[in-house]
């Protein structure tokens, strides 16, 4: 057997905090959704004025991002330099900057998918979460 940490809901809970944090400091509205190592929500909130869609998407990035234990970023520059294949891989919607894995030792506990603003800027966003759920791990 391998033993393995997992995230629980007060780590989800402390990563939507964070992101609201992160994203009321610029003023963005954006959809943020934490998952589990599988691609499973643990958490999502939709701020005020936050786009409909951006509900969906920010989900697909979080899964893509544990799923592929990866940021979504280095997923859609592969798409972009002309890897159009990867389009078709079964179950991956979320192929878009926004995604962070949560990485606790190496491994791959959940991640944050964000969605809203320009891509950077998700990604800032998710990646405030990723620190405050692992700040003082090694």
């Amino acid at each position: 057997m391998i033993s393995k940490q997992v995230m629980t809901s007060e780590d989800a809970l402390k990563a939507l905090q964070a992101a609201q944090q992160e994203a009321l400091t610029h003023q963005w509205a954006v959809s943020i959704a934490v998952c589990d190592d599988g691609g499973h929500l643990l958490g999502f909130v939709r701020m005020p004025g936050a786009n409909i869609a951006s509900a969906t998407i920010s989900q697909s990035k979080a899964a893509t991002a544990a799923q592929m234990k990866r940021e979504t970023k280095g997923i859609e520059e592969m798409i972009n330099g002309g890897r159009f294949a990867f389009l078709s891989a079964p179950k991956l919607e979320g192929l878009l900057e926004g995604g962070v894995p949560v990485l606790v030792n190496g491994q791959c506990v959940g991640a944050v998918g964000v969605s809203g603003v320009k891509p950077g800027e998700d990604a800032q966003i998710a990646k405030a979460a990723v620190e405050a759920v692992t700040a003082g791990m090694t």
